[in-house]
């Protein structure tokens, strides 16, 4: 080959190697992805706004007045931990945690054995999609119209409850009015209102797990209560802690039910530590102290929630 005829070679080659090589073509019409993302931010702008006003500037405001004096009528001091100092020393603070704890035991070990029994009548017994609305419909009412409801039902005087009681032959009882059924009181209200939001999740877990489990059971001869303590609660482990957090949390921050139907009383035995927040805010103007006790609050359900999902291996599944 000639020197001359080298560039034409070369030609030759790079034309069939371009004839070889597939071309990309360029489809005019394709939809361009550029203005995905602005369109991204305009579509969670909304719930970001609402986010930042609503929830992450009063959280941030909240824990900066934790660590100052501030009342209605005076701009805030800084005065570092003398609130929580002051807190540690409030009997009152002590008094209305330990009522918390043991509305929250009441609520929440109720609300777990009714909510898991009626799942189970949902799953095993009957597929009525009318009885799911049913048992779902409490936890769309108002607390404050359940509360008020549930009141004029356990008055001791015209309470329907009360008028139960005394035709079986029983005394009536004075279920909102005295130290000893105030809090036991209130936690049946509150467990009638959630169990049906409960029941329903953990009735959706149940939905989970695989028909040939049971199927497997029956076979070995297992009778129907001994495959739901031995398949379907530790089936339901995952579930259930997630159940039993949710619940921890909604019981510790329980208000507008003891607000409405007990307003503390009666003499402080159902001033739960809602009830006294408020009370040291919107009654004495002390909205520094009462981030401080808001704070201690959130530290508390935060170590709570913490320590619940250790012990009950929430992150691991047993449905396998």
């Amino acid at each position: 080959m000639t020197i001359s005829n080298v560039p034409t070679a070369i030609e030759t080659t790079t034309t069939g190697a371009s004839r070889r090589r597939p071309r990309r073509s360029v489809n005019a019409s394709a939809p361009s992805h550029r203005g995905d993302a602005r369109l991204a931010w305009i579509l969670i702008a909304p719930a970001m706004i609402g986010f930042l006003v609503f929830a992450l500037y009063p959280t941030l405001r909240g824990i900066y007045l934790s660590f100052t004096d501030y009342r209605l009528l005076s701009a805030p001091t800084w005065i570092g931990v003398q609130n929580f100092i002051d807190l540690f020393h409030d009997d009152t603070f002590w008094q209305s945690l330990g009522i918390t704890i043991y509305f929250v035991l009441i609520a929440v070990a109720l609300t777990l054995v009714v909510s898991i029994l009626t799942a189970a009548v949902l799953h095993r017994v009957t597929n009525s999609t009318v009885l799911r609305g049913l048992i779902i419909l409490p936890f769309l009412i108002s607390g404050v119209v359940a509360a008020t409801v549930w009141s004029w039902m356990l008055d001791a005087q015209l309470g329907i409850v009360n008028q139960l009681v005394q035709a079986i032959g029983g005394d009536g009882i004075r279920f909102l009015t005295s130290r000893e059924w105030a809090i036991p009181s209130l936690a049946l209200i509150h467990v009638w209102k959630n169990m049906g939001y409960t029941s329903i999740i953990i009735f959706a877990g149940m939905q989970t797990i695989p028909p040939s489990i049971y199927e497997a059971g029956r076979i070995d001869g297992a009778s129907e209560p001994k495959m739901f303590f031995r398949l379907t609660l530790p089936l339901l482990r995952p579930i259930l802690a997630l159940v039993v957090v949710l619940n921890v949390i909604g019981a510790f921050q329980v208000f507008d039910i003891v607000s409405v139907a007990t307003k503390g009383g009666p003499a402080h035995a159902s001033n739960v530590l809602q009830m006294y927040i408020y009370q040291k805010a919107f009654g004495q103007f002390d909205f520094g102290y009462a981030s401080a006790m808001s704070l201690a609050l959130f530290a508390i359900l935060i170590v709570i929630t913490f320590v619940q999902m250790r012990l009950l291996r929430a992150s691991e599944s047993d449905n396998a």
